[in-house]
């Protein structure tokens, strides 16, 4: 199916700038853009790309200024990006066929309720007094715990596990091998071995949240363990119990979260980092790829590098150990100078005693 420049234009509430009616059926990066296609540009980077792409029609943002000659059609939008990600869902929407009904290799407990519109593919597990909301669509072998909630429009990918009691909101999406509701890494030393702290708490995913592949969320000891609505999380994130991580916070992949540790609304974090157990992370704040954090964040920033500190403090301290094999043989150089003066000036001190001694 195609469409139009102005039909796409309509639908975004943009302005085209260019041929109004050529076509596209299909998207492109703009590096590879080809004719019949659309792209975007959003990150300044990619600017040089648009004066040679191909493609035909480009999302640009509407304060962007061209500096040389395009021939694509433009499309001027508030934000390029959020305008792509609407055409890509309607598109999904578009080509994905709706699942529906309940496999008869699949297993459903006798006290369980599965809503209207569902889909329960082959060999997942649903256990006692689970409750899963309408429309929502559990892919081949998923396990699903007793006394686990799980709301309306969901979708859980296969081998997703849920174990007993955790609840997860409307709207959410759970990729591949994804877990909820593990024990939280709890153990009491006594003398040379560790016993086991029972982990009697739950998981608490809230609404339109998604999180990746192979990703964990611990229960929590005792409470909950709770992610708030619109997070979202990358593939292999780790989340450990008892943690609360705000509304609207993105993680990359790798992040790890240790016990306790309460994450504000609307923070950013770049792959790998780490932060330690029991700290408070304000809202607003943003971790650079490995950044490290081992204590509280009291206000919104920006943080680099490992342990964590300001971004701008971060790229001037780089910029200095980049440079300290060079200051470290300067400073031996200095060093050496300096001890050599030391002792010339310790022969001066003594000539000058002997020639006092001479002539009293």
């Amino acid at each position: 199916m195609e469409f139009s420049a102005q039909q796409i234009a309509a639908l975004l509430k943009g302005t085209v700038v260019g041929n109004p009616e050529i076509k596209v059926g299909n998207f492109s990066k703009i590096e590879e853009g080809k004719a019949g296609t659309l792209t975007f540009l959003a990150n300044p980077k990619y600017e040089h790309y648009i004066y040679n792409t191909k493609a035909s029609i480009v999302l640009v943002n509407k304060d962007f200024v061209p500096t040389a000659p395009i021939q694509a059609t433009l499309i001027q939008v508030e934000n390029a990006y959020a305008a792509l990600a609407m055409l890509l869902n309607l598109m999904e929407q578009h080509q994905t066929k709706q699942l529906s009904g309940i496999d008869s290799t699949a297993f459903i407990a006798p006290t369980a309720s599965v809503g209207e519109k569902c889909y329960i593919g082959h060999f997942s597990y649903i256990g006692e007094q689970a409750k899963v909301g309408e429309n929502s669509q559990i892919y081949p072998q998923v396990f699903i715990g007793s006394h686990v909630v799980i709301g309306k429009n969901c979708i859980l990918y296969p081998h997703v596990t849920i174990y007993d009691g955790c609840v997860i909101g409307d709207n959410c999406i759970l990729h591949a091998g994804s877990v909820i509701g593990a024990d939280g890494f709890g153990f009491a030393p006594e003398g040379e071995v560790y016993k086991k702290i029972p982990q009697l708490g739950n998981v608490i995913i809230e609404d339109n949240v998604e999180i990746g592949a192979n990703t964990t969320i611990d229960r929590a000891v005792f409470g909950s363990t709770v992610i708030h609505q619109g997070v979202k999380l990358d593939n292999l994130v780790q989340i450990a119990h008892n943690v609360e991580v705000g509304e609207n916070t993105v993680m990359a992949a790798q992040v790890g979260i240790a016990g306790s540790t309460h994450i504000g609304k609307h923070c950013m974090f770049g792959g790998q980092v780490g932060l330690a157990g029991h700290i408070k992370i304000a809202d607003h704040v943003t971790f650079g790829a490995q950044s490290g954090v081992i204590s509280d964040i009291k206000e919104p920033a920006t943080l680099l590098g490992a342990p964590a500190m300001q971004a701008k403090a971060f790229m001037r301290s780089s910029a200095i150990f980049n440079k300290l094999p060079d200051m470290y043989r300067n400073l031996g150089n200095l060093q050496r100078e300096i001890e050599n003066l030391q002792r010339e000036l310790g022969d001066l001190q003594r000539e000058m005693r002997g020639i006092k001694d001479v002539n009293p």
